[in-house]
């Protein structure tokens, strides 16, 4: 489309004057341009001048994600959106965005104060002077992702619990210079929290736990996975407090032992999702108690549960009926035992999807078979499991053609050679 039409006499139009703008109201043309992504109305913004001025409104930015151009997006970039936006942003996404500095989000906070979901992970070159300005500007912030952003400290902890009151979701993954002094500043003043991402903050501790379970009674989200410090203690306290607890990880958390599944046994039986992959202390008496309680389960990771054995499947698939994906990866004590448990379990006819059993190497075909009765399963993870054929694979797809099974084979055994000794040196080191 260009930016002038021919009408039938000949005669050249003005832009304003095309069909689609004498037919559609201003009004009709922003709603549709309302459901386009950025690169859409920044292309639709040079079609005319009617055009420019619509597709450039600020109703139609109210959503702005950058993460495909994160590479190209500087600190004026920030600058001019938040000014062309104003108070009509409402999320804003710069994942990624290597180069905005405290100063853009500075400007970005004045303008914007309306923002409520802002993610920053990865934003490098941002410091706690970014969570100042956020602290002051946008107290209608809801939901925030500072993941893998190395440079902040308890302090924007401090500072985001002091001016955004309504937080209820928020990620500070791979901060490491996070510690128990932020997470108790933001347990105490963000009564609303009820997702809190903590992957590989090294410095949180029981003390951590302590303070969620005593000021933050909505958590249903934590990611604590290879916060290594936390003990059994710091569980109990975590599991009497937040008792409306769906999706925990405490993947790489080496401490915790049967007393943290027990805690949540008695506390958390709303959980969903549970990932303890690499809890090597983990055994079936903990998982026993867990699923007496936890029927809700959907989702576990219980890979590298050395400990664990087909009596924890006994007792998942009688108290579990909703398990939907299990992961037993490097459960070396799983035999095709444990495995009928789940193939005859109340959630294998429709519910189960995906079983992970990657090196587990007592698994035969035998296994496979006690799976064909899974009807709703789409994936299952066989790599490195000695003991399965392609015939036994080939059968289970027969059953359930919709399934995809990935599963190695290592290359055939070469043959053996005639007995003659291999020579020590070619033909031409012979030579020389």
């Amino acid at each position: 489309m260009t930016s002038s039409v021919r009408s039938k006499t000949g005669e050249v139009s003005p832009d304003d004057s095309a069909l689609i703008n004498q037919k559609l109201p201003k009004e009709l043309i922003l709603r549709i341009f309302s459901y386009l992504d950025v690169v859409s109305l920044c292309r639709c913004a040079q079609v005319s001048k009617t055009w420019n001025v619509l597709a450039l409104d600020g109703s139609n930015w109210q959503h702005v994600d950058l993460f495909e151009f994160q590479t190209d997006v500087e600190g004026l970039v920030v600058t001019n959106i938040s000014k062309r936006c104003g108070g009509f942003l409402k999320a804003l996404s710069l994942k990624g965005c290597r180069s905005v500095t405290d100063d853009a989000l500075k400007t970005f906070a004045e303008n914007c104060r309306n923002i409520e979901a802002l993610n920053l992970e990865d934003c490098k070159g941002i410091t706690d002077s970014t969570a100042t300005s956020l602290s002051k500007y946008s107290k209608k912030l809801t939901i925030l992702d500072l993941g893998s952003c190395t440079a902040i400290t308890d302090q924007t902890l401090k500072s985001i619990s002091d001016g955004c009151p309504h937080l209820s979701e928020l990620n500070v993954s791979w901060c490491d210079k996070i510690s128990d002094n932020g997470i108790e500043a933001l347990s105490r003043a963000c009564n609303h929290l009820k997702v809190l991402r903590c992957k590989g903050c090294i410095m949180v501790t029981d003390d951590s736990l302590q303070h969620l379970g005593l000021h933050s009674p909505n958590l249903t989200t934590l990611n604590l996975h290879n916060c290594m410090n936390i003990s059994d203690d710091g569980m109990q306290d975590l599991a009497r407090g937040c008792t409306k607890l769906e999706s925990l990880c405490l993947s790489g958390c080496q401490h915790l032992t049967d007393k943290a599944l027990l805690s949540l046994s008695n506390h958390c039986h709303s959980i969903r999702t549970l990932e303890v992959s690499g809890c090597q202390q983990f055994s079936d008496s903990g998982f026993q108690a867990l699923a007496r309680t936890c029927s809700e389960l959907r989702k576990m990771d219980l890979e590298e549960c050395v400990l664990i054995s087909d009596a924890s499947l006994s007792h998942l698939a009688l108290g579990c009926p909703n398990l939907e994906k299990l992961t037993l990866s490097h459960c070396e004590l799983i035999t095709d035992e444990g495995i009928r448990h789940i193939g005859t379990s109340a959630c294998a006819t429709e519910v189960l999807k995906v079983i992970e059993l990657d090196n587990c190497p007592l698994i035969t075909d035998a296994s496979l078979e006690h799976l064909m009765s899974c009807h709703g399963l789409r994936r299952i993870e066989l790599y490195d499991c000695q003991l399965i054929t392609r015939a036994g694979i080939r059968r289970l797809q027969a059953q359930l053609p919709h399934v995809k099974v990935h599963a190695y084979f290592a290359p055939p055994t070469p043959p053996p050679t005639d007995g003659r000794q291999r020579p020590r040196y070619c033909r031409c080191c012979a030579i020389l």
